[in-house]
């Protein structure tokens, strides 16, 4: 994804939030919506 360890640590910790681009990444990523990883969702998918 192109992140730093340290920014992700931050990011898990809730110290840091991602950046609408980045958060687009992360869901490609894991294969979820970014409402899933945004909490707004139930579905994965």
């Amino acid at each position: 994804m192109n992140v730093a360890f340290s920014t992700y640590r931050r990011y898990e910790k809730k110290q840091r939030e991602p950046d609408a681009s980045t958060l687009v990444q992360m869901a490609d990523f894991y294969g979820v919506t970014t409402d899933y990883l945004l909490g707004r969702s139930e579905e994965r998918t």
